[in-house]
């Protein structure tokens, strides 16, 4: 059987660059060479491409500006690779594209936008679903018209900001009251998000997510417990067993995810069993509200007073660390690691082959092929 060559795309220029690079050297340990041929891709901080014959010894540099070849990716389909900058070298052709760039710049469409210019196959979400998956304002607009559960919220521009700070705690006091969040519209891994507990700390909240984006949420705080489950498929996805978030800061914050070893993760979530098939429920209607594909991680908050459901985001680009619950969820589902990320393999190329379907030309006057 020929193998399928993978291009392996991590790092980028968000602030998520390093947990990225962790979520690669676990998809890579798990890739079965028997079946795939690797090419690593890895974006600086500073926006160069580099690849390299060696994927580990690329990802062990933490992509200094002097690791690998510089390459880059064309919009051009007829390449279908990698275009290498040095050396004379010859294209690198690529069968499918697995990007795990979170955040900014890799997660919310721009990518997949050069992905599909380029004619190639890739898992995950395609640019709506990305894009809408990654700013929590839009997201919840769409959530909001689907009749989805979410926490009351409200968006605010950083120009809205500067010019009328009175003006949106008005607004929050009114709508929202405290305590409540503000975070970066479009951001992961809890960065720049802050708790704020009254009207006092609100300036310097919405200040601090306004450095990560130009549009922030504020959103109000559910007393309760945070879970969430995994998302798997295209058409037709299937919904994981659902785990708990117990964190061990107030919040589930950057520190309590990446650096506090405390916060637990708790599989199957302690919740009832009708409030479990609700959360299975509710993430597969938000995977298809958003147009997903692939794989999503969709995050609940379970409150405390009431036992409401309520939906808190989706992430197209879930953590592949191996502490992460994305593939912990499938674990427990009865999925391994590696089982996993063929099914997304496989998953990308069917949504693939499902595209290519689509006419791609028109003549008036006359009916598409397969029309009767």
């Amino acid at each position: 059987m020929k193998r399928l060559r993978v291009g392996l795309i991590f790092g980028g220029r968000s602030v998520e660059h390093d947990v990225s690079l962790v979520s690669a050297r676990a998809v890579l340990d798990h890739l079965d060479r028997s079946r795939y041929d690797v090419v690593p891709i890895g974006v600086t901080k500073e926006g160069r491409w580099l690849t390299s014959g060696d994927a580990k010894a690329l990802l062990e540099t933490g992509l200094s500006r002097t690791a690998g070849t510089r390459a880059a990716l064309t919009g051009d389909p007829s390449i279908g690779g990698l275009v290498p900058f040095e050396n004379g070298g010859s294209p690198v052709k690529l069968d499918l594209v697995f990007p795990l760039v979170h955040g900014t710049g890799g997660e919310d469409g721009a990518l997949q936008g050069l992905l599909e210019l380029a004619g190639l196959p890739y898992v995950g979400s395609g640019v709506l679903g990305s894009s809408l998956g990654m700013d929590k304002g839009a997201m919840k607009t769409i959530f909001r018209a689907a009749g989805l559960p979410c926490a009351e919220w409200i968006l605010v521009s950083r120009r809205q900001i500067q010019r009328d700070a009175a003006g949106i705690a008005g607004e929050v006091s009114r709508k929202l009251g405290y305590p409540c969040f503000a975070k970066p519209a479009n951001g992961g891994s809890s960065v720049g998000v802050v708790k704020v507990k009254g009207p006092e700390a609100l300036a310097s909240a919405l200040a601090e997510a306004a450095a990560y984006d130009r549009r922030v949420i504020v959103e109000q705080a559910v007393e309760g417990q945070e879970v969430e489950c995994a998302v798997l498929g295209n058409d037709d996805p299937q919904a994981s067993v659902v785990g708990e978030i117990v964190p061990c800061n107030e919040f589930y914050d950057y520190s309590a995810k990446y650096l506090d070893d405390r916060s637990e993760l708790i599989i199957p979530a302690r919740i009832a069993p009708e409030q479990t098939e609700q959360v299975r429920s509710l993430a597969l209607a938000a995977f298809r509200a958003l147009d997903c594909a692939g794989m999503a991680r969709v995050d609940f908050f379970v409150r405390r007073s009431d036992g409401a459901v309520l939906i808190n985001e989706a992430n197209t680009i879930p953590g592949f660390t191996p502490i992460s619950m994305y593939p912990r969820l499938w674990a427990a589902s009865g999925m391994g690691f590696a089982a996993l990320v063929d099914r997304l393999i496989e998953l990308g190329l069917e949504r693939h082959r499902e595209k290519l379907a689509s006419v791609k030309e028109y003549a008036p006057g006359e009916k598409a092929p397969g029309v009767a």
